[in-house]
This record gives C-alpha cells, structure tokens and sequence, in this order.
C-alpha cells in the first residue's frame, strides 16, 4: 500500500522509492509513503485560493453545522479506523483516544457555534468610548486569516492529532495543509480520503503531505499559521526558520515534556487518594504505551511513603499483559516502531545512569500473541531516584516510552519545586483531598505547567484523567512544553483570526459590525417590533414607548410581590451614609416596568423571553421621575433546525435603554428573544 498525498484538488502518488512504514506488532511492510517533488507554494497557494475563499464566505453558525455534519459522518464509520489503529501498536482503548477523541473534539468545536454570531466575522471585547458626546467610539473586530493553517503533527495521535486542529481552524474559517508523521500517516490518510469523499469540507480546506515534508515551510506569508506537536529540539529548530521570523508567522508549538504527578501528604494508603493516584500512574505509563506527550513521568510522593507506593506500582504494572492488541487479555501493545524501540532503550540507559531500576526488565518479559522479535515491543519500568535536587537527570531526559521514576520529597514546597525543575509541562496532578496542599500546590506551581488536575475522591468517579486534554481548555505550557496552545474552546479559535481595531461613528461601526452600537442612528417604524419575523428585523430598529411616573406605591407594592425588603427601599430613616437621597425604586422593578412598557400583549412572533445577557442600574429612581424606554434591535443569530418539525427561528437581542425626564439613562439591559421566522408562523 502506497500512500498518497492529496494536493490541489487530486490525489496524488508521491515520486520515488519513498518511505517505509512497518505493521508495529508483526514488523510486517505496510507501504511507503513520500513528499519528493510536491511544490509546496502552489500547495500553499492552492489552500489561500480556494479553501481559504469558500471558508470565509461561510458564517460562524454554517461552519459549525459543517463540522457535526463531519463528526456524525466519521462516527458512522469509526470502525474502520480501529482496524488500521492496531497497526500502530495500540489498544482497542488506545485508540479510543484517539479516533473517538478526536471526533468528540470536532463535536465540541461545533457546539461552540452557539457562542458565536451568524457572520463570518465576531466582534471582540467591549466598545471603547473616545470622545466626550460619544460620537466617535472604537471597537474590535476578528477576521479569518487569509493563509493556511500548517499543521505537523507526531506519530503518537494520528487521528486526534489531526482532528483537534483542524476543528479549530475550520471553524475560524482557514483552511489547512496537514503532515502527519511518514510512521503513522497511513492512519491519517484513511480518514482523510472519507472526509474528502463526503464532500462536507469545501474543496481546498484540507490537504494532506504524507512525506518528511521537507521544504513545507519554506513559502509561509504573514497570513498563515504553522501548529507543531512532537519533540522540543525539533520545533525549535522549525519556529527558528528565517522565513517564520522574518513573516512573523504565529508558531504554535505543543512538545513532549517530562510531566508530574505529586501525591499529596494526606494521601496515605488505605485513602481513597493513594489508590486513585496509584491507579492514575499506571494507567499514565501503560496508555498508548507511554507515546503520549502528556505521560507521567516523574512520581512525586512524600519520603515516608516511598516504599508504600513503589510496592503498589509494582503490584499493578504486574498486571499488565504485553502484546498484539487484539489477543485477548492484552492491555499494552507496542511502541510504535522500531527505530522508536531503539530511541526509548538509549534514554532509559541515560536515565540509569542516576536511578535504578524497582521494576521491569527490558529483556527478560513476555508477549502474547505476537513474536517479541518482530514487534515494537517495550515493557513498562519504573525507576526510583532517591536524590532529586542532585540527580537531575529524571528533570531532563523524556524517554517516550512506559518509563516513570519516582522520587521522595520533604514537604510541599519540595514538591513544587521538584515538579517544576522539568522547566515547564503540559500537565501535572496533584493528588489530595486537603484544600490547603491543592492550593498552595496550584499557586506554587501553575506558572511551569500548562495544566493542574486536582484528584481525589470528589472528582475521581468522573475525572477524564490527568493525560486527557480537553476541547474548552487549553492545551500547551510553558517553557519546555513549547509554551503554546491548542484547542481553549473559544481561545483556540482566535489564535486563526486577525484583530483589528474600529473606530468611527457608532452607526458606521454597528454597520461594519452588524451589532447596533449605543449612541448609533436609530430607525423607527410603524410596526412594533414584536409583530415582526425575524428576518423583517432591522439592526437599529427601535420602538419608543409611552412613559410612566414613578410613584411611592409602585415601590411598595413591588417589594411585597417580589419579597425584596432592602432597607433602601422601604425604610427611608436607614439612608444616612448611603448614597441615597430617599426611598429609591428596586432596579428589578425599573427592568420589569420596562418590560412591561416595551413589551406587544397580542400573540405574535415572538414565542418567548430567551434570557438576560448584560444589565446595569445607572442611575437611582425616586418617586417623581418620569421613565421611558428605548428598544433597539441589537443583533440578530439565525438558529438551525433541530429536526424537520422544529420551527424556523432565530434569536434576537435587544438593547433596553430605560431613560429619566432629562433623558439620562437609568437602567441599560440586553434581553434575548426567540422569534419565529416568517416561513411557519401558526
């Protein structure tokens, strides 16, 4: 099987004798695969042209149904996935991670739609008021980005890997080269070809390089972003590339780092605390054996409880059965290759050098179901270092592979210290049930690590575990870990988007933005807004109402429905000290009487109140003060369908600006509504 790259629109075979790639149990040759002659400008260009075209013209709301369009489609047929998978060396649960996690995580990208407008474009932050009268005002807008999204990615994860970046970039609206790595790309490739065939992506959105890439970043412009997940030394060998500097290209680098897992003081055998961590560790070294960038793999316990926790590990590495993923009883498979076999004997022999050996023997284990001579085959050790501040190779050297070391520490702030020499990490678990050690852990240490799971009995039923990135958290650390980040929820999605500022008048900016401004021309029309559809709403539309006085009764009568008996509005001898001059009126009420001032009693479009978004009381309401209000159509986000008999809607926010006789604002609120669309209207 020879694999082939998909550039410019067509599958094609790549040039030359290519690059091996072997089955990781059986040693068998799968194929080869290869990037020789690709001219990665035109590739490039390519992608800008028309991936990048037919995804901007794409609102928020239209990419993210496109990406559960994608996620359902892949999930129907995830089988297929798993059979290629066990050529890699993983388990069936290995690769839940990996095929399941990754389309979970295009699943989670296009729930994210709901927090964006249905444009192609988002507004970011709030506006800046720049002049006195307020008629010259700035804001910020985010645009997709007119490059390519570069992506290369490791050989541990070669469906996650790519999934998790591109339901990002995708929904920002920017298409994407992928090159996964010449060892497991054939895995990539298999999905590629069914995203391709389904036609869901626009054509351009993705390409794949199959090959070493060689020459892949040589034409980056300032537009396009490069991702990277794989080792330190070579990302910052790739983000130092002239062509990155001199473009100020956007280098997000995801690397390998030496993790930590702390085991609180508290947490002593026999707690719910020491199994969870004990369990934590084992499953942390023996997952996808040991090949993920966030494996434990320095053990920080207390020096009392060493021997304890040495004697556990030991006992449940024991229990795990090396082999082809598919026999049954196997829960580790193989390394992913062979030359990676030789990678991890060479680190754990540097390791060695200052720890020994508690568990594990590198010759002597056994395999079932496959010949050990023939597979990527590496059985889990642990090491144990009991001089950590002098012996620092444990805080240096990564062997990716099932290898942890444990190492004593006096007190918590040794701890801290301990799991922050690795120079910064991905992810590190603290595991106690002492609020005082979760937080003088978190405080101490979360500048060095990207992430902190906090582990004990509350959360360990549904904890995803320290190893499991998340799509609405960040993925990436500090220092060593390449100080970058991936997925975030909706910080991911900037990172592929461009921010400008705005300024103007506030109608020129609600035009350019198409969210109505304060101060911005305001439209009135015969017809009160509540009998309109969603798409005859205009931005800027605004329904004056009549205006009412407010009376002393008004404010008692409120405080006995609602129950709301502050002082500040039923007792007028506790105001001295405040800054009331008497009995003011409850801010719910001015909202309420706002309400229901703007608010069309007859039935109409509009089928329901959908929340508050913002409110704020501006100015105090006594009894005399004549109020109005000012309903302006906001916004306007179209909602899909749910099924073929949900009715056509949209939501729409309002802003209600309540006013007094001096035409000062009092009280300025934005309520969401549901309003039916006119194409079904009872």
């Amino acid at each position: 099987m020879n694999l082939h790259n998909y550039i410019i629109g067509r599958w094609t075979p790549h040039e030359g004798e290519g690059i091996p790639q072997f089955n990781a149990i059986t040693g068998e040759r799968i194929g080869t695969c290869g990037s020789e002659g690709i001219d990665y400008a035109a590739v490039l260009d390519y992608g800008r042209r028309v991936g990048g075209a037919a995804l901007r013209k794409m609102t928020f709301q239209e990419r993210g149904r496109m990406l559960k369009a994608l996620a359902l489609h892949l999930n129907e047929i995830k089988d297929k996935y798993y059979k290629i998978s066990y050529w890699t060396g993983a388990t069936k649960a290995d690769s839940w991670i990996d095929i399941d996690g990754g389309i979970g995580t295009l699943f989670a990208y296009a729930s994210l739609r709901r927090k964006f407008p249905d444009s192609p474009f988002c507004v970011d932050g709030e506006t800046a008021k720049l002049s006195k009268e307020g008629t010259f005002i700035g804001h910020h807008i985010m645009v997709p980005k007119h490059g390519v999204a570069i992506h290369i990615n490791a050989f541990n994860f070669p469906i996650w890997g790519m999934l998790e970046k591109l339901s990002v970039n995708l929904f920002a609206g920017v298409p994407a080269v992928v090159k996964p790595s010449e060892i497991t790309s054939y895995l990539a490739e298999a999905m590629v070809r069914d995203i391709i065939a389904s036609g869901i992506i626009p054509e351009g959105a993705l390409q794949l390089i199959n090959g070493s890439g060689i020459g892949i970043l040589d034409p980056v412009t300032s537009q396009d972003v490069v991702t990277f997940t794989g080792s330190a030394s070579t990302g910052r060998m790739l983000k130092a590339l002239p062509q990155i500097i001199e473009n100020a290209v956007p280098f997000n680098m995801e690397a390998d780092s030496l993790n930590a897992a702390i085991l609180g003081e508290d947490a002593l055998p026999g707690t719910p605390e020491f199994d969870l961590f004990i369990k934590e560790v084992r499953r942390e070294m023996t997952a996808k054996t040991g090949q993920k960038c966030t494996a434990i793999r320095r053990i920080f316990v207390p020096e009392n409880l060493v021997e304890d926790v040495q004697t556990a590990l030991r006992k449940e590495l024991a229990k795990t059965t090396l082999g082809d993923p598919q026999a049954e009883g196997v829960r580790m498979g193989a390394l992913v290759s062979k030359g990676q076999q030789e990678e991890v004997r060479r680190r754990l022999e540097e390791l060695t050098r200052s720890s020994q050996v508690v568990y594990g023997d590198i010759e002597q284990y056994e395999v079932v179901g496959a010949q050990k001579d023939k597979g990527a085959f590496f059985p889990p050790v642990l090491l144990r270092n009991d001089d950590p501040f002098h012996n620092q190779d444990t805080h240096h050297i990564e062997a990716f592979g099932p290898i942890s070391t444990i190492m004593p520490y006096r007190d918590l702030e040794g701890a801290i210290a301990l799991a922050n020499m690795g120079k910064g990490s991905l992810v590190s678990t603290i595991c106690t049930y002492d609020h005082r050690i979760s937080r003088e852990y978190v405080m101490g240490a979360a500048a060095y690590h990207g992430r902190i799971l906090v582990l004990n009995r509350d959360s360990g039923r549904e904890s995803t575990g320290h190893g499991s990135p998340m799509p609405l958290l960040v993925h990436g650390g500090p220092g060593r870990a390449g100080g970058g980040e991936e997925m975030g929820g909706i910080r991911g999605v900037k990172h592929y988007l461009q921010r400008t500022a705005i300024q103007g008048h506030p109608t020129d900016i609600g035009a350019i933005t198409g969210v109505y401004q304060y101060g911005g021309k305001q439209i009135e029309k015969d017809v009160h807004p509540f009998r309109k559809h969603f798409e005859d709403l205009e931005i800027g539309e605004t329904l004056w109402t009549h205006k009412h006085t407010v009376t002393e009764a008004d404010i008692a009568n409120f405080a006995n429905v609602s129950g709301d008996n502050f002082y500040a509005h039923v007792d007028a001898t506790s105001l001295e000290g405040t800054p009331f001059e008497r009995r003011v009126a409850h801010g719910y009420w001015v909202l309420s009487k706002a309400a229901g001032m703007f608010v069309e009693p007859r039935k109409g479009p509009v089928m329901l109140n959908y929340g508050l978004e913002e409110c704020r009381f501006t100015k105090p309401v006594y009894p005399g003060m004549t109020i109005g209000v000012r309903l302006t159509v906001k916004e306007k986000i179209a909602q899909e369908k749910r099924d073929e008999n949900d009715v056509p809607k949209g939501i729409v926010k309002w802003l209600v600006d309540v006013y007094d006789e001096t035409g000062e604002t009092v009280a300025i609120a934005t309520i969401l509504t549901m309003v039916r669309k006119a194409s079904q209207t009872p």
